[in-house]
Parts: C-alpha cells; structure tokens; sequence
C-alpha cells in the first residue's frame, strides 16, 4: 500500500491559559484529523530521545528512519544543500538568523527577517557579500523569510559553539535550551584545532553588523518603527553531508531549504515549486500565503504524481511560528485550516497515512522542549482514540516510540 506521510512542523504543544487550559490540538476544530485517529492507530513519539529538545533537522532525519546519532553531521550542510549551493571541495556550513540585537548585544528580535521583504533581505545579503572581508571565501545566502545560511570555504574543524545562544552545541546536535541572558554570543572553539574557525566566524559576526548596521534598509525600517536586521545569527556548523541509505519511489513536497536538504540527500525527489517572497511587512498574511500554497501543491502532486511514487512526504512548516511567537490563536487557526483544505482531501486516497510532529514547540515557553508529539497511522487497523490530540494520544496502542522507529512501523 501507499504512505502519505505529513509532518506539522511544531504543532503539538502544552496546554496554555489563553485557550481554556488546553493545547491547539485540543482548541482545534479538525474533523478529519479526528476521523484518521478515530479510525486508525495513534500514539506518542519522542523524535530523538525523552531528554532532547530537538531542532527540525535532527527530528525529521530521524523521522524518515535514520539514526540522528548515527547519520547527523549538522544542521549547516542540509541548509546549504537544500539551499542549491554547491558544496564542493573543503567547506564549513552554518545556518543564519537575521536578527536584532542592541548596542551591548542584546538580542531584542531573533526573527527580524521576517518583516523584510524577499527583495530587501536578498539586497543585505549581497551587501554583506560584497563588503565582508574575511581569509577566506565565503557565500552567505538569503532563504525564506529570516532564515538564512553561511558557507565558508577552507578546511575547517566544525567543533564550533554557536553565536545564537537559544540552541547548545551538544555533539553534533543544536538543542532548543532556555535562555536567561539573550545576548550574541562569541563563537568558541571546542578543541584546539577549531580555533581558525572560531575566529573567523567571530570576524563574520563583527564585519557582517557593521555593513548591516549603516545599510539604508535598516535606516528606513527603524524610522518606520520596525527593528533593523542588523545581526547574523550563527548555529550548527558542519563540514560534511551525511550519508543516507537511498529511498527508492519517495517524493516530498516542501519548499523550505531544511527539508529539501534532507529529502534530497535521502534520495527523495523533491517536487518543484517556489514559496512566495514576502511583499508585506505582515509575516502572518506572508504564512498563510505559504501555507495555502503548499497544500494546493500537495494536493496537486498527490493527484498527478500518485502512480508514480510510492510514498510521499509532506511537511507544513508554518504550525512551528506561532509556537515561537507565542501566538496560540493562530496555531489553532493554521490548524484548521490544514484540517478542512487538506487533510480531508487525503480521504480519496487509496493510502496508509501517516501524521505526526517534528517536535514540541509550546506557546507558552516559545522555543521546542523534549515533550513527545502525537502520531497516526491509518490504515493499520484502530484503537479506541477518539480525537488527534497529545493528551488523547497517550492512551493509543502504538504506544511511545523513538522517530527512529517510525518507519519501521509503517512498513510492516
């Protein structure tokens, strides 16, 4: 049988007061989200471990069936890869966050790039491109929205902390972490011979907010009120595309460099199609504007891609925003409309389905933390779950597993 597997990226979550004490899950009306778990399986995942509060880019490689321990060499070279740069020869990848922070280097917005327009973010970068000087060559590239991604080129020790101080360096892994002193922090080596990484990445910090910090873009925002992008946020280095075992007739739909970093390196045929660039300084219209596309692209690709492939990966990143911002309302409203406009399209296919979440991003506390995430699978037979919730999942036969496992079920 065929799997459609769907990914709300951030969506579960804990209850909070402005929803009556209950999550979005919960809050949601999602009629056919609540029929899948009626009528299949549900369950807990922890996508890590129990004690890992995980990034996307840990969570999804273990989700499609891959040991994060064993496979992550970070989250840099995945946002490069998915990002089209070629990654040839010796490099060192980092992913980026335009940001804000003050005059002593505190952070007052770790998003700021969300309310630059695609042309406006676009421009900064190829400010920053021309006028930062560094030993070595370097490309810094503008994604979506405020996400961005630094290659250096050289041989380079990736045994680096990071500049954002949100995310631990824990091994390879970036783990969400609570921060009591929000302030840019100095990259440091981790062994010795990590050094010239280190100090170059610090030398990119500090040249990179000084071309920022005079750019006209930023001058016109901050006389309109909004916060300048006038720091590059700096995480997750790596020296090294992981090396997957090849899935065979997967195709994904996602757009955002991340995932398609992932799906590409996994052998999955990503289908083509462009997020819209931000025309407004209104990130939540630029979201829905996203979120709408990328259904009608999964429904599109679902209709004339099913005898194709064999299994489909879809992921809806924009659940995870809400969770950062601290914005209940509008994960409950993204949710619904995930729920009317494309989960119940996915009851005229043939298929075993399957939907879960990368990882906990609770409104309350704006940052992922280590709580499980709810699963389905439909197709597999059915438990006595009533609704697609965390709470309600609890109960649901598959019980609590590992992301790693995932797929293990799914192909029995």
């Amino acid at each position: 049988m065929k799997t459609i597997f769907v990914i709300l990226d951030g969506a579960a979550d804990l209850p909070t007061a402005s929803l009556k004490n209950k999550t979005p899950f919960e809050a949601a009306k999602i009629p056919n989200l609540d029929y899948f778990a009626k009528n299949g399986k549900t369950g807990l995942i922890y996508p890590v471990n129990p004690t890992v509060a995980p990034e996307s880019d840990v969570a999804v490689t273990a989700l499609l069936g891959y040991d994060p321990y064993k496979y992550f060499t970070g989250r840099g070279p995945l946002e490069a890869h998915g990002s089209d740069i070629l990654l040839k020869g010796p490099f060192l990848a980092l992913r980026a966050n335009f940001a804000t922070a003050d005059d002593d280097n505190e952070i007052t917005d770790r998003r700021a790039g969300r309310t630059l327009t695609t042309p406006e973010a676009h421009a900064l970068a190829k400010e920053i491109n021309e006028k930062v000087e560094l030993p070595c060559k370097f490309i810094f590239k503008s994604t979506i929205e405020h996400r961005g991604v630094l290659v250096l080129k050289g041989r380079f020790s990736d045994e680096i902390t990071n500049v954002d101080p949100a995310y631990k360096r824990i091994g390879a892994f970036g783990i969400a972490q609570d921060v009591d002193n929000d302030y840019v922090q100095r990259c440091m080596p981790l062994k010795k011979e990590a050094r010239r990484a280190a100090a170059i990445v610090n030398e990119f910090v500090e040249n990179s907010r000084e071309v920022l910090k005079n750019h006209p873009i930023n001058k016109k925002k901050e006389k309109k009120g909004y916060k300048p992008a006038n720091v590059i946020l700096l995480r997750d280095a790596g020296n090294k595309l992981p090396k997957f075992p090849q899935k065979k007739k997967w195709a994904a739909v996602t757009s955002f460099p991340l995932e398609k970093g992932i799906a590409r390196l996994a052998g999955i045929k990503v289908l083509p199609f462009d997020y819209p660039p931000i025309t407004s300084k209104n990130v939540y219209k630029h979201l829905y504007e996203g979120l709408d596309l990328t259904i009608k692209k999964s429904i599109k690709y679902l209709r004339t891609q099913f005898k194709k492939y064999d299994t489909f990966y879809i992921h809806l990143k924009e659940t995870d925003i809400p969770g950062h911002d601290g914005f209940p309302k509008h994960k409950v409203k993204m949710l619904e409309i995930i729920d009317r406009d494309f989960i119940s399209k996915l009851r005229k296919f043939k298929a075993q389905i399957a939907i879960t979440c990368d990882h906990t991003t609770p409104c309350d506390r704006k940052r992922h933390t280590y709580h499980p995430v709810p699963l389905l699978i439909y197709g597999k037979g059915a438990d006595k779950t009533e609704r697609f919730t965390e709470q309600e999942c609890r109960t649901g036969s598959l019980g609590r597993i590992k992301g790693k496992d995932l797929m293990k079920l799914l192909q029995k």
